[in-house]
């Protein structure tokens, strides 16, 4: 489920990306969150493994409103070449 598109593109290389954190629920009522990177252009949508864990879709929310673009390109660097 798409809880946010991030407002900064981020470039690797040639490639700018539009960043979506998305959330899933799980059984318990807590909630994971993992980013994924979607080029401006053509090529393959860059998905990273869980980033985080929270109590709540609201604390999901919150964490995402608070990812600042080094923590991104991070993610970016963890996301390459885990094509979906």
């Amino acid at each position: 489920m798409l809880i946010r598109k991030h407002p900064v593109l981020i470039a690797s290389g040639t490639v700018m990306y539009a960043v979506h954190v998305l959330g899933q629920e799980r059984a318990d009522g807590t909630w994971k969150g993992w980013l994924e990177f979607h080029p401006s252009g053509m090529g393959s949508i860059l998905r990273t493994d869980q980033e985080t864990s929270q109590p709540n879709r609201t604390a999901l929310e919150y964490w995402a409103d608070g990812l600042e673009p080094v923590y991104i390109e991070g993610a970016l660097a963890r996301a390459q070449g885990r094509l979906l």
